[in-house]
């Protein structure tokens, strides 16, 4: 006791120097999540020639629930009571959020490029924002409304590729409006799961919901490899499959649930704009790919979108 009354200052001073420590090491969780989920957007394309999309989307999540699966078996009684009374529910949110809208995304980089696809991904707060609008009535006050439709028009000069007369043709690149709209179901995914308030561990519900993916995933599947020539997976193929599930999957889900729970979900998920420059020197080292002068003008209109967004909060007033 002596020794601890002694030493209070040094205990002050100890534990703010240990929760800066710890706050940087969670924060280093966070970058290297999306680091890996970078990683996936440059797989993906690296095979696109070869490894069929939704081959791709059903093998990804089927390999991370089972990795996942053995490390919440304490959970078990709980997942299964949630199953039974929210079937339904997980199975509709996890299908859109971690199967439909990868999938659309994978079928998009056949057509579009990685640094294209992770500019447009980083639209997926203003529409989570719309979206928590129309569904939850959360407020939204004119500076959002000007943010939004700044980011849109960033989205649309990097789809005309900074070209009015292809809008006018209707010259448009099919990949990237895949990929906007697996966008829009990510944005649909996080407003659902927001508003569904399921009363589980985090953890043990995302295992839910990627079993869900699996699922919603698996006609798809099948599907792809009857209609589709490329029914084999090659070396090439199974290397990137083994990158999307493991590290791009299972390590990439399980970061970004530990950085949520050092960080909190609103500090957590601004860190996914890094994941554009990520995805944009990845794919520059990588695949080769250039910024083009469309790519720097879209994307200074959507940071332009999202600061007014972010930054310039609508006033919540008490209600009487």
């Amino acid at each position: 006791m002596a020794i601890n009354v002694l030493a209070v200052h040094r205990d002050t001073v100890g534990t703010e120097q240990a929760a800066g420590n710890s706050l940087a090491a969670a924060y280093s969780v966070g970058v290297l999540c999306w680091l890996l989920s970078a990683g996936v957007y440059i797989a993906a394309k690296w095979v696109s020639a070869e490894m069929p999309p939704w081959a791709l989307c059903f093998w990804r999540v089927l390999i991370a629930w089972a990795i996942l699966m053995p490390i919440v078996h304490r959970h078990f009684g709980d997942m299964i009571a949630l199953m039974r009374t929210r079937g339904l529910e997980l199975l509709a949110i996890g299908g859109i959020g971690l199967a439909i809208c990868q999938g659309m995304i994978f079928v998009g980089l056949e057509h579009a490029d990685a640094t294209t696809a992770g500019i447009i991904i980083a639209l997926i707060p203003i529409i989570t924002m719309i979206l928590a609008r129309l569904i939850l009535a959360e407020p939204m006050g004119r500076w959002q409304v000007i943010g939004s439709i700044a980011a849109f028009l960033g989205i649309v000069v990097i789809i005309v590729k900074g070209s009015p007369t292809a809008l006018m043709r209707l010259d448009l690149n099919p990949g990237e409006l895949w990929i906007v709209a697996g966008a829009f179901c990510f944005g649909l995914y996080t407003v659902l799961l927001r508003r569904a308030k399921f009363d589980a561990n985090r953890l043990s519900l995302l295992v839910l919901l990627l079993g869900a993916a699996v699922l919603t995933a698996l006609p798809f599947y099948p599907f792809e490899l009857f209609s589709d020539e490329r029914s084999t997976l090659n070396r090439r193929g199974l290397i990137a499959l083994a990158y999307v599930a493991i590290p791009g999957g299972a390590v990439m889900y399980y970061l970004f649930n530990r950085s949520i729970e050092a960080l909190g979900a609103g500090r957590a998920g601004m860190l996914l704009y890094v994941q554009t420059i990520f995805i944009a020197v990845l794919a520059y080292l990588i695949l080769g790919e250039q910024l083009q002068t469309y790519h720097l003008e879209g994307a200074a209109l959507i940071i332009a979108g999202l600061l007014l967004t972010i930054l310039l909060k609508p006033k919540v007033t008490a209600k009487g």
